[in-house]
């Protein structure tokens, strides 16, 4: 006798299930990101609607999913100091091997200014870097792109490592945050 395949009961049952679960996430709006310096860029809250609909009142303790009445969105609020985290994670420094030299944004790097390089933020943002370890800060300015390791959200000027009272670690814990 053949030996045939068969497939589980619950993988044909759980099929349908799943490819609805992924056509209603393709459906759900996303907020948009905007490709704006960091102390710019922000998402506009949907306008709230007037009131309740004439046309048709829902029944009583009954509320319709796509209801714009059902719950009005609140209005965005000023960031705290917990909402202007930007990025955790680690950061390395870099000292005399790149003194002097052109950094992507044409200046030349000093190890005694307070700057970094990040990936994607534009030059010339200014970020508040906070280390995890002793919770001292210290504000740079992004001047070059990097770093190249991986896991790494930031590069720090030696100065700024110094500063933060880590140099000695070469590569530590940190939150960004905005200025």
């Amino acid at each position: 006798m053949p030996h045939t395949r068969k497939h589980p009961a619950g993988r044909l049952r759980l099929a349908p299930v799943l490819l609805a679960a992924l056509l209603t996430a393709c459906a759900v709006p996303t907020p948009m990101l905007v490709d704006a310096p960091i102390d710019t860029a922000v998402r506009a809250a949907p306008a709230a609607p007037a009131g309740p609909s004439p046309s048709q009142p829902a029944p009583s303790g009954v509320v319709a999913v796509n209801d714009p009445t059902a719950a009005e969105t609140p209005p965005l609020a000023v960031p705290s100091s917990s909402a202007a985290l930007i990025d955790k994670g680690l950061a390395s420094w870099y000292g005399n091997r790149f003194h002097g030299r052109r950094t992507a944004s044409g200046e030349r790097y000093d190890m005694h200014d307070f700057t970094a390089a990040h990936k994607t933020l534009p030059f010339g943002t200014k970020v508040r870097v906070r280390s995890v370890q002793t919770g001292k800060e210290v504000v740079v300015r992004i001047n070059d792109r990097g770093p190249y390791k991986h896991q790494r959200i930031i590069d720090l000027s030696q100065a700024a490592i110094t500063a933060l009272g880590v140099r000695h670690r070469g590569v530590t814990v940190v939150e960004l945050l905005r200025e």
